[in-house]
């Protein structure tokens, strides 16, 4: 059940930081997902692990790490 709840968390957070990036029309389920937890990772790595947590994901450090995650895949693979 732990996995379930960090998917959809992640996915959760992942589709903030579309929204707050204005990229998440583009981007699915599955990159919402992966970006929230990716997002997560990256975020509570250079942050740390403050601010309310859930599903073992501090919120704040999660949404910017996320924020930072998409922006970096949005400018790589930005069409020309």
């Amino acid at each position: 059940m732990g996995l379930i709840w960090s998917l959809i968390v992640g996915g959760i957070i992942g589709a903030i930081a579309g929204a707050i990036t204005k990229k998440g029309g583009s981007m699915g389920l599955v990159a919402n997902v992966v970006a929230g937890l990716v997002g997560s990772f990256v975020g509570q790595l250079l942050l740390g692990n403050w601010g309310p947590m859930l599903a073992g994901m501090a919120i704040i450090p999660s949404i910017i790490g996320a924020v930072i995650v998409v922006a970096i895949v949005s400018a790589i693979t930005a069409k020309k």
